[in-house]
């Protein structure tokens, strides 16, 4: 360990699409989090890892911040309380191209209510024509809160990252490496980003309120000579819901397995054989049992 390591946890925070999971990626160079215009794609806590010399980040992606209805969304929303109450850093992440709301005045609130050093990050600005409409912004969030910097970059083109993670090491307390393997990106689990990419083609290629209502659990994987065999399966609400998973003559199943399999072998590094199924589960969103399968679990 270098003299003075610094080293923590930093917990990414915001509204639905506001970035989080685009920055994630980004950041730590490979596609662990699933990404989508949609709301609500991310539903677990993913943590990405980011080691250099002077110390280590350990990211925290938490679902957008969005009223629970269902026990699923129950479960998504103690993620992020949870994780405001774990870590050393919390970044909230604001889409700047959209005006300040109700659920930016609650997502703010919950950030008061913490207490915790806060970096406020304003994205999008790649999709802004005029810069200066930033400076609204940046001057109504700071008399709310007092924000130990104040970022605007591009999750998407990668603008100011750099500026962000050197911020993040000053301000991280000096301490060791949570994670020892300079190598390791994620504490997620091959199989659970497997799952999350087939689910993030099923949120590319279907609409409306199709996405909500489908999971994705890796039941069975194979190594052999020639790569990899993965059998996942995708969960849906109603018998209605499954043709329109396959398509006409399974074209649509074909093409999300096609999608997913690209993104997989590229995160893996070999030959994927990979297998969709589809099963009518009914109200899985309030079912604790299926919820614990999908590794979406209940933290007390």
């Amino acid at each position: 360990m270098t003299e003075n390591h610094k080293s923590g946890l930093v917990a990414l925070i915001g509204r639905p699409n506001a970035g989080k999971s685009t920055l994630l990626n980004s950041l730590i160079g490979e596609h662990i989090a699933a990404v989508s215009a949609k709301p609500q794609t991310t539903r677990t806590r993913i943590k990405g890892i980011i080691t250099r010399p002077e110390g280590q980040i350990v990211f925290v992606d938490t679902p957008g911040i969005h009223k629970p209805g269902y026990a699923l969304n129950r479960r998504m929303m103690q993620y992020v309380t949870d994780a405001l109450m774990q870590v050393d850093i919390v970044v909230l992440m604001r889409d700047a191209t959209t005006s300040f709301g109700s659920g930016d005045k609650y997502t703010l609130d919950l950030v008061k209510q913490a207490g915790k050093k806060t970096f406020l990050i304003l994205n999008k600005i790649d999709r802004m024509e005029d810069k200066a409409a930033l400076l609204p912004m940046i001057q109504h969030y700071s008399q709310e809160y007092d924000f130990a910097e104040i970022i605007p970059l591009s999750a998407l083109k990668g603008e100011n990252h750099d500026l962000l993670v050197s911020k993040l090491l000053e301000h991280l307390p000096e301490g060791e490496a949570l994670y020892e393997d300079a190598d390791v990106f994620t504490d997620q689990i091959e199989r659970n980003i497997v799952a999350e990419l087939v689910r993030e083609k099923i949120l590319e290629m279907t609409e409306q309120e199709l996405p909500y209502s489908t999971a994705v659990r890796t039941e069975m994987w194979t190594e052999t000579d020639n790569g990899a065999e993965i059998h996942c399966v995708i969960y849906v609400e109603r018998d209605s819901q499954k043709p329109i998973i396959i398509g006409r003559g399974g074209q649509m199943l074909k093409q999300i397995g096609t999608r997913a399999r690209h993104d997989i072998e590229k995160l893996l590094d070999r030959h994927v054989r990979l297998n969709l199924f589809v099963r009518v589960q009914g109200d899985w969103r309030n079912d604790p049992r299926t919820l614990d399968e999908l590794g979406i679990e209940e933290h007390s």
